[in-house]
């Protein structure tokens, strides 16, 4: 049976045989030993402090005169809309995990959407073509 290769890209190559996610060094799968294959979205950077508005909302209680109460509506306003815009554009992360010769492991992260479902296509198409009644894929699960 000759080799199929259902995506080329410069951070992964799916072929009807494997899976190989290009890092250093390269992770490679045998995708007939894959099983419970599920996609994970994570936010990335779920943790990082903004002090700005910390800072602004510190220094409050010692403001008197007018122009300073405007710079400190500004200096609390500015950073919650920066956050707020942040937290609707921020980057995620998706990753492919599974089962792996009885091992969890991420076969494939990217935070890039669209690369990473064209990665994921393929993984399904090439499990699909494998055995068409059980693909071992268990769909997407948000984290």
């Amino acid at each position: 049976m000759r080799t199929r290769t259902y995506y080329r890209g410069p951070d992964a190559v799916v072929t009807s045989e494997l899976f190989i996610w290009r890092t250093s060094p390269p992770k490679v799968f045998v995708i007939r030993h894959l099983k419970r294959v599920a996609i994970v979205r994570y936010d990335v950077d779920r943790s990082r402090p903004h002090y700005s508005s910390v800072l602004a909302l510190a220094l409050w209680p010692i403001v008197e005169r007018p122009v300073f109460v405007v710079t400190g509506v500004l200096a609390v306003a500015v950073p919650v809309v920066a956050v707020i815009t942040y937290w609707r554009i921020r980057p995620k992360r998706w990753e492919l995990q599974a089962l792996y010769l009885d091992s969890e492991v991420v076969l494939y992260a990217s935070t890039d959407a669209r690369v990473f479902n064209q990665v994921a296509r393929a993984l399904r198409r090439a499990m699909e073509d494998r055995d068409p009644d059980h693909t071992g894929w268990d769909g997407e699960v948000a984290a």
